[in-house]
């Protein structure tokens, strides 16, 4: 799955507002240096879908302030 991310970095408080489904606006207070914007933001998303860090991977938008990140959901098998 998909999910559209827009990132303000190095403000003095966190906040995550969900505009619309799988498109999220997230102000944090990592700054933008030494991929810390980049890893606290993977964090947050794994921490709203629930899944591990790993799972949470930036596709496109490293440098931006718009990102596109894929999450991979588990998987469900039927018995």
């Amino acid at each position: 799955m998909y999910v559209k991310v827009r990132v303000y970095p190095g403000m003095k408080k966190e906040k995550v507002t969900e505009i619309g489904p799988h498109h999220y606006e997230c102000i944090l207070k990592a700054p933008a240096k030494r991929n810390l914007a980049n890893e606290r933001l993977r964090e947050i998303i794994a921490d709203i879908y629930k899944v591990a860090l790993p799972a949470v991977r930036i596709v496109t938008g490293h440098r931006s302030p718009s990102k596109l990140l894929e999450v991979s959901l588990p998987t469900h098998k039927p018995n």
